[in-house]
């Protein structure tokens, strides 16, 4: 990730969250005054394998649901997560996130069409794409925002927000809840599918997609101390207090004491074991008993 971020880092894009919402509302733009149109934008794998390849992307505008208070609440509730995320992961990491969950997305639409025809090839040819092109509905940015969630529920796990607008409630007991819901559904929906309701196979491959996201992120943070989640936002915040007290040593032992300013030449690094922000000197990093 570093390697690549090194490479191909000037390339992401900020504030990815905002276009994604913007996208959202160009899409309601035309449920409201297109309609007919906004069904050639749809991520129908049966068409892109047709020659309209343009649905690759434009699929990206299709909106989840009906537009209402509700609808811009959550707009903006999920523009807060995003820029916080991208803010604490920094923006290529963040932009990796965003596209590796819409890359799996398509892979599902297609693997959705590689069912049908294994599964009910018969269906298929009396359908033929319209088949398809109803199935193409399901995906939207919809569960893509839905990992958003779920990764910030991982990062900040103590983060309260206001359920109903009155209950305090923690974040890591919402993505638990949610993640769990997620999952239930998938299941059902497998149940579903393989008792002889076809339909339901678009939408286990769209949860897929999302879950399979978060799952490849979590995993990748677990065996990679440095990209836990926990560890990027404590650095992160150990650079804001930098810059709100400047006066405070930047690197200081946590076992000797000695500074940078007492000796130039030692180097300090973070314990990715200890719990807090504790920072050793090249002397102690492997021979201090790890804080819990």
């Amino acid at each position: 990730m570093s390697k690549w971020e090194k490479k191909f880092g000037k390339y992401a894009i900020p504030n990815l969250t905002l276009i994604l919402i913007m996208c959202y509302v160009a899409g309601y733009v035309l449920t409201f005054t297109a309609q007919e149109f906004l069904g050639y934008l749809t991520l129908d794998a049966y068409a892109i394998l047709h020659g309209e390849v343009w649905r690759l992307l434009t699929w990206l505008i299709v909106p989840p649901s009906s537009f209402d208070i509700f609808t811009i609440i959550m707009l903006f509730f999920y523009w807060s997560l995003g820029t916080q995320l991208e803010r604490v992961w920094g923006v290529w990491r963040y932009n990796v996130y965003i596209f590796t969950g819409i890359l799996l997305t398509i892979l599902g639409a297609f693997l959705s069409m590689g069912i049908y025809y294994l599964v009910a090839p018969e269906l298929v040819s009396l359908a033929g794409g319209g088949l398809f092109h109803l199935g193409s509905w399901y995906y939207s940015t919809y569960y893509v925002n839905m990992s958003i969630f779920l990764a910030y529920a991982l990062t900040f796990p103590h983060n309260q927000v206001l359920l109903m607008f009155v209950i305090p409630v923690k974040v890591k007991w919402l993505g638990i809840i949610y993640g769990l819901l997620l999952a239930l559904n998938m299941v059902t929906a497998i149940w579903q599918g393989l008792r002889g309701d076809l339909g339901v196979w678009f939408l286990v491959t769209a949860i897929g997609a999302s879950l399979l996201n978060f799952v490849i992120f979590y995993m990748r943070s677990k065996s990679h101390a440095h990209l836990r989640p926990k560890e990027i936002k404590r650095r992160v915040e150990f650079r804001q207090d930098i810059r709100r007290n400047p006066r405070i040593t930047k690197h200081k032992c946590a076992v000797c004491g000695q500074t940078d300013e007492d000796n130039p030449d030692l180097e300090f690094r973070f314990c990715s074991k200890c719990n807090g922000n504790y920072e050793y000197c090249q002397n102690h990093l492997f021979t201090h008993t790890h804080v819990k």
